[in-house]
C-alpha cells in the first residue's frame, strides 16, 4: 500500500507509521554511514535520517546531489525526537528529487544586503524569519474579520479606482477612457460613510495607495488598511472602539503566535502596556509636551516622528492625540464645536517609536461646513455631490478610522522597517518583483 503523503505540522498524529512527507532542502549532513536532510514544507521542518546499510544504494546516491532548496519527497516511518527540528524525525527509506536546485541558489546562509533580498524576495520568502512575519500578518487579518463579525459589523468591499480623492496628496493617476483622470484609491472611506449609512456598521479591508515621495521606515506606496465607519458613532466612541481593537488584535497574536514571535526574537513583555487604558491627549498638550522635550514645533503643525516618539515615550503605552488644527487635516474631519480652530479626530501612536498606526474621526454632518471645506481645499466639488448628497437627505452623527496593517504588524512584531511586513514591497523606488 502507498503511504500517505502528510504534513509536518500533522505528523504527531503518524508517530509509529509509514508516510511521505514532501517539501525544500534547508540543510545536510554526513557522517558517511549515516545522513540527515532537514527539509521545510511550509507548516513546520523535520529531519530525516538516512542509515546507509538500510537504504537502497540509489537511494543513498540521491542523498549526495542534494543542494540547498531541493524539492524532494521523503518516505518513512515517524519518530518522536524532541531533540530533532519540529519535535519529530523521519526514518528514510525512499528519497525521490521532484525538482533539483542550481548549486547558485541567491539566498545562502551568509549576510545579505537588503536591497538584494528585495531584489530576490521571492526567495527571501522562505526564510524562517520571513515565514514567521507572513504567520502572524495571516493571524491578524483573521483577527481582523472575528473582531468586526462579534460585533456585527458588515464586511463591505469599495472601489479601488475613483473620481473622489480622500487626502491632499500622493495620488496616482491613469486616464479612465472618456471620464477623465482615475485615481488609485487612498483609502476607502468615503465609500465607507454611504455604506454605513445602508448597513449601520461596515468595515473595508483592502489596498490603498499613496504617492508620496517617502522613504522612512514607515511608508509604502501600496499598503494593506482596515477602514471601519460607524452610524450614531460620536469621536469618544470611536476611540472606544479603536482601543478594544488594537488591544484585541494584540492579544490574538501573543495568545497563538507565540513561536513566530520567538523567531523573530520579539520581547513581549512591551506589549504589556495593551493592557492599560490607552491615554487621550489633547493636541495642544502634544505640542506642550513637545516643545519641552526640545522640539522645534508649533501649533499648527502637524507632529513629525521625532514628536511622536517623545510624545508615546512619556507614557510608555498607546497613546490617542486628539483635536488637530483643522488645516493639518483631511477635509471630511468634523469641526470641533469646542474650539473651531480644530477637528474632532485622533490619531493612535503606537509605543516603542513605531508613531501613528490609526488615523480617525467624527466625520463632519453639516452640509454647508462640508461645502465649505471642499471650496477651501480646491477640490472639484463635482466630484463629491454623491458624498455632499449623504449629508442632504437625512444627514446623521458617523465616524470611522483607518488602521494600517503593515505598521501594526511592525510594532507587534518588533521589526525596524515596514518593507518586510508585506510579502511584496511596493517603495518609491522599487515595483520589481
Amino acid at each position: 500500500m502507498t503511504p500517505p503523503f502528510a504534513r509536518i505540522a500533522d505528523l504527531h498524529a503518524h508517530v509509529g507509521s509509514l508516510v511521505t512527507v514532501r517539501g525544500w532542502v534547508t540543510h545536510v549532513r554526513s557522517s558517511g554511514k549515516v545522513a540527515f536532510v532537514v527539509m521545510r514544507d511550509g507548516t513546520g521542518q523535520l529531519q530525516g535520517v538516512l542509515v546507509k546499510s538500510q537504504v537502497p544504494a540509489e537511494t543513498w546516491e540521491r542523498f549526495g546531489t542534494l543542494t540547498l532548496e531541493t524539492s524532494i519527497a521523503l518516505t518513512g516511518e515517524v519518530r518522536a525526537e524532541p531533540r530533532a527540528p519540529g519535535g519529530h524525525e523521519l526514518g528514510v527509506t525512499l528519497l525521490e528529487i521532484v525538482g533539483a536546485s542550481p548549486l547558485d541558489y541567491p539566498i545562502q546562509p551568509k549576510e545579505h544586503g537588503v536591497d538584494f533580498l528585495l531584489d530576490h524576495r521571492t526567495f527571501w520568502l522562505r526564510t524562517p524569519r520571513q515565514v514567521a512575519l507572513m504567520r502572524v500578518r495571516h493571524e491578524l487579518e483573521q483577527a481582523v474579520h472575528d473582531f468586526f463579525y462579534a460585533r456585527e459589523f458588515v464586511r463591505c468591499d469599495t472601489p479601488i479606482l475613483t473620481a473622489a480623492i480622500g487626502e491632499r496628496a500622493g495620488l496616482f493617476g491613469t486616464e479612465y477612457f472618456d471620464e477623465g483622470t482615475a485615481y488609485l484609491a487612498q483609502t476607502g472611506q468615503l465609500y465607507g460613510e454611504a455604506l454605513a449609512a445602508a448597513l449601520g456598521r461596515i468595515y473595508t479591508f483592502g489596498p490603498t495607495f499613496r504617492a508620496e515621495k517617502s522613504k522612512t521606515r514607515r511608508h509604502l506606496t501600496e499598503f494593506w488598511m482596515i477602514e471601519p465607519e460607524m452610524a450614531w458613532y460620536d469621536q469618544d466612541d470611536n476611540m472606544d472602539l479603536q482601543e478594544a481593537f488594537v488591544r484585541y488584535l494584540v492579544e490574538r497574536v501573543l495568545e497563538r503566535r507565540q513561536e513566530e514571535l520567538k523567531v523573530l526574537e520579539r520581547d513581549t513583555s512591551k506589549l504589556d502596556c495593551v493592557s492599560q487604558p490607552f491615554v487621550r491627549l489633547d493636541y495642544s498638550e502634544a505640542v506642550t509636551l513637545a516643545q519641552s522635550k526640545g522640539s522645534d514645533i508649533t501649533w499648527g503643525d502637524d507632529l513629525g516622528a521625532p514628536d511622536e516618539a517623545i510624545i508615546v515615550d512619556t507614557y510608555e503605552r498607546p497613546v490617542f492625540v486628539v483635536n488637530y488644527p483643522k488645516e493639518a487635516k483631511a477635509f471630511y474631519m468634523k469641526e470641533n464645536p469646542a474650539d473651531p480652530r480644530t477637528v474632532r479626530c485622533a490619531d493612535l501612536l503606537a509605543p516603542e517609536g513605531r508613531g501613528e498606526i490609526i488615523g480617525g474621526s467624527q466625520r463632519e454632518d453639516d452640509y454647508d461646513k462640508l461645502l465649505a471645506r471642499l471650496t477651501h481645499e480646491g477640490l472639484p466639488v463635482e466630484a463629491y455631490d454623491w458624498y455632499l448628497d449623504l449629508r442632504k437627505y437625512g444627514t446623521f452623527v458617523h465616524s470611522g478610522f483607518g488602521l494600517g496593517l503593515e505598521r501594526t504588524i511592525a510594532w507587534i512584531c518588533g521589526i525596524e522597517h515596514i518593507r518586510e511586513c508585506i510579502p511584496f514591497p511596493r517603495l518609491m523606488g522599487r515595483l520589481r518583483p
